[in-house]
This record gives structure tokens, sequence and C-alpha cells, in this order.
């Protein structure tokens, strides 16, 4: 049996427009989102269920939200998860916008 912590790492994949989180390079969960006039909506996350438990999705959150803030764009948070996540993380509470109509428009239009 291993000490050794597993390798976890968050990478932005732009060109599917998620978040993904992987464990000891095996992709354990991704959280997608839709860019819109400087938001950064995110509106579906998912971990696999082998990986649940482990607190991979608040990891996964966590460094997402870092990742937009740090470029300069906001958050829209129509995820049910990423809203929970929010209501304990208030560490980018101040570039949290509310959830409108517009931005569930740009999210079904994207998504179909």
């Amino acid at each position: 049996m291993s000490d050794e912590a597993p390798e976890v790492t968050v990478a932005r994949s732009g060109d599917r427009e998620r978040y993904e989180i992987t464990l000891d390079a095996q992709q354990a969960g991704f959280a997608e989102y839709v860019d819109r006039d400087g938001q950064r909506i995110f509106h579906h996350t998912e971990i696999g269920e082998d990986f649940g438990g482990r607190g991979l999705g608040s990891t996964l959150i966590g460094r997402a939200l870092a990742d937009t803030r740090a470029a300069g764009l906001r958050v829209v948070p129509v995820c049910p998860f990423v809203a929970k996540y929010l209501t304990s993380h208030h560490d980018v509470d101040d570039v949290v916008d509310k959830v409108t109509p517009e931005a569930l428009a740009a999210v079904r239009e994207r998504t179909g």
C-alpha cells in the first residue's frame, strides 16, 4: 500500500467548454460552462460514480472559479452544485452574478 497522495489535476478544456478533473491520470469529472458577455455560466457538473465522496467536486469547482476570476470573468451559477458550493465558499462572492433569463437562454442555445 502506497503512502503517496493521489495526484489531482484540474484543467480547462476551452474547446470543450469545461473544466476537467483527473485523479491519478483518470478523468474523474467535469464542470461545463458557457462564456457570454464577460460571464462564465456554469451549467453542469458531474463526478463519476467511482470517484464520489472524495471531495473532488469541491476541488473542481474551487479551482474552476479561481481560474474564472483570474481570467477577469464573472461567475453565473446555473448548476445546482456550483450554487450550493457558493453558499459556503465566499472567496469569489465579488465576481458572482445572479442567474438571469438571458444566462439561461445562453445555456439553452449552446446545449440545445
